[in-house]
């Protein structure tokens, strides 16, 4: 009975939270927010179905871990697709309205050979009442502007026996007065031929001009001044002779992301940084499994002493943080002050120049992989039956023989999936670059660093690029970067079968 209790009130918790959500999300109004709602709509009605129905039992323990995968893992994928045929960046981040509002507003500002008017609130009648102003100009002269428009007023019928001059009908605002319907002066406008006076502060006003104007019946924005005209085009308002109007709007955009791969300014960049990424990826795999099963093999030997505490020695860099010890050894590589120069007295740059850099990467990152592969070989390496190596020493073989025939065959039946794994994580191994070098040394009209690897290009290019944020692009980088790693990791896992026929 208390099970059946705690089910329902979570179950009016999630609907109550869902039914909230899909509130906020319509009201909203955007066309995207909608999908949202009737998502979430539908995948409220799923889970009261089988969490309420009774012929739906292996539902209810495989809805959870579904749910969880469609939103932190396919949900991602999907998006970062639609992103990349987006313009989604610095200047297009705003929905379309907004954007027409911004650019609009943004386009209010003194009419040409304003007059600079002395200002006085008054108010009809009361301090409530209808709001005026009394106005002021340089040569003395006095206005009254309503909501009606602007009026002259005789010298002779202005008070000015007081502090504040007022005009028959109407009340000064003190201060405390204005300040208390500061929300309905802000938005009082006086019409005139030249533009609408507004505030500027309590004492002082002009003409202001809103000289870009939105025409919904030919969706252009109209240069009221010299009558110029902005159509659309990719997100933005762009004029016959290429200007545009900021900010812009997310626009569906096509391959137009991915075409820049092959244009000029960015092609030789990718592919530079595309070689290293492959070259990084490769030879950390290498480095660190050959290493990892070197150290394996020697402390496999059931006659060495102390191996036990040497094992324990091999895995200390696998225990520390990752970006601690990445950290360190960015200290240690200085050039200047970092200690192996010192102490060997060199004077190599390990993190700049030409070609140390990637050397000092693959060693740094040598250091850090190879405790993971030294602990999969040497449990791998147990598992394989002492026999056969006997077998195949009295068959005739030599040590190495004896390896390269037997104990490595059987080894990467069960380290080559994981040998996969180590390549695809590299492949995305941001931590190490951006900790170490932060993809420098720079290189001369490229966003890419020289040791920038496609996952530290695409951050830069999503958050620190010379354009800004050029989310849109980073994304079609993304999406490639999946696309390649996910061909590279099934070609692997189908060529690996053939060890399983090692038996």
């Amino acid at each position: 009975m208390l099970g059946l209790v705690v089910k329902f009130v979570l179950l009016m918790a999630v609907n109550a939270l869902v039914l909230l959500g899909i509130q906020v999300m319509l009201s909203a109004g955007e066309g995207k927010n909608v999908i949202y709602a009737v998502v979430a709509a539908i995948a409220l009605v799923v889970i009261d179905y089988i969490y309420l129905s009774p012929r739906a039992i292996a539902g209810k323990y495989l809805l959870p871990g579904t749910l969880f995968l469609l939103v932190f893992a396919l949900y991602p994928v999907i998006y970062t697709m639609y992103v990349s045929f987006t313009n989604y960046g610095t200047g297009n981040i705003l929905a379309k309205g907004q954007a027409i509002e911004r650019i609009e507003q943004n386009s209010i500002g003194a009419a040409e050979g304003a007059v600079r008017y002395d200002l006085q609130i008054v108010a009809e009648d009361a301090p409530t009442g209808a709001l005026a102003y009394l106005l002021t100009d340089t040569d003395g002269n006095w206005f009254l502007g309503t909501a009606e428009g602007l009026a002259p007023v005789a010298t002779e019928d202005v008070d000015q026996s007081t502090t504040k001059p007022t005009i028959a009908g109407y009340v000064a605002l003190n201060a405390g007065a204005a300040q208390d319907r500061a929300d309905e002066i802000a938005a009082f406008r006086v019409p005139t031929e030249g533009g609408e006076i507004q505030n500027d502060g309590f004492s002082e006003a002009f003409a202001k001009l809103q000289r870009l104007k939105y025409d919904s019946a030919t969706n252009t924005v109209v240069d009221t001044v010299d009558g110029t005209a902005y159509t659309e085009k990719d997100g933005a308002f762009v004029s016959a002779d290429g200007d545009r109007l900021d900010p812009g709007w997310r626009a569906f955009i096509g391959t137009a992301n991915y075409e820049r791969i092959n244009s000029e300014n960015v092609r030789g960049p990718f592919l530079r940084v595309f070689v290293w990424t492959f070259v990084f990826a490769a030879g950390s795999v290498l480095l660190t499994f050959g290493l990892g099963l070197l150290l394996a093999i020697v402390f496999s030997n059931e006659r060495m002493k102390g191996r036990k505490f040497y094992r324990l020695v091999m895995i200390v860099p696998y225990a520390l943080p990752s970006f601690m010890t990445a950290l360190v050894w960015r200290g240690m590589l200085n050039q200047q002050f970092g200690i192996i120069n010192r102490v060997f007295g060199f004077d190599l740059p390990w993190l700049d120049g030409q070609w140390m850099p990637y050397a000092s990467i693959l060693m740094v990152n040598l250091w850090l992989g190879f405790p993971y592969m030294f602990l999969v070989c040497t449990g791998a390496l147990q598992s394989i039956p002492g026999d056969l190596k006997e077998a195949a020493v009295v068959d005739g073989a030599t040590g190495f023989t004896a390896f390269r025939r037997v104990t490595l065959p059987l080894l990467l039946i069960t380290v080559a999936p994981l040998l996969i794994a180590s390549f695809a994580f590299n492949f995305n191994n941001f931590n190490i670059i951006y900790l170490l070098t932060e993809g420098r040394p720079p290189v001369s009209g490229s966003v890419a660093g020289r040791t920038d690897i496609l996952i530290s290009y695409t951050y830069k290019l999503a958050f620190s690029g010379g354009r800004g944020q050029d989310l849109g692009f980073a994304s079609a980088i993304s999406v490639i970067i999946f696309a390649i790693v996910a061909s590279i990791s099934a070609f692997s896992f189908r060529y690996t079968k053939a060890f399983e026929e090692i038996k």
